[in-house]
């Protein structure tokens, strides 16, 4: 298909993301864990806790949406919903705080390209890459800022439900 969604009988859209990407989907689930960030050197910026719930619509424009509850040990909480939809064999996203798409390699690792909003002159690329068993996932973001690293994020997660 040309847009990657076909036409159900109620003529809504509904993707085809387990067609371009089969192992995406397999993130489906909520995942605990801990998000590290680091500077250029490895010195420890900060961290703090991770609830990642990945959802992918059956029907409509968004084929995927990640809710993110984060805390830390201070107290502060953050709540994120992230919307994607398919586009070219490829989920974008366009948010308040970014923009950007992500692919499937044939490994069955995703890659995201993000340019940051909320920083000027900032982006990151991410790795996700998910062990064997399907339990456990790690997530790597290499954040650049005028072309130069200036930060890592390190997220270690393990699927609860």
């Amino acid at each position: 298909m040309q847009d990657d969604v076909a036409m159900s009988e109620n003529a809504v859209a509904v993707p085809l993301l387990n067609d371009v990407m089969p192992n995406m989907v397999a993130h489906k689930g909520l995942w605990r864990g801990v998000y590290t960030h680091i500077d250029e050197t490895g010195a420890l910026i900060e961290r703090h806790n991770s609830e990642v719930e990945c959802i992918f619509p059956s029907s409509g424009n968004i084929v995927y949406l990640q809710k993110n509850y984060f805390t830390w040990d201070d107290g502060r909480e953050r709540r994120v919903e992230l919307p994607g939809v398919l586009k070219n064999g490829k989920i974008w996203w366009d948010t308040e705080t970014f923009s950007g798409y992500g692919w499937e390699t044939d490994d069955g690792m995703t890659l995201l390209n993000l340019q940051r909003k909320d920083i000027p002159g900032a982006n990151f690329f991410e790795l996700i890459a998910m062990g064997d068993t399907g339990e456990y996932r790690s997530r790597t973001w290499h954040w650049f800022k005028d072309g130069k690293l200036f930060k890592r994020t390190l997220c270690e997660e393990r699927r609860v439900a």
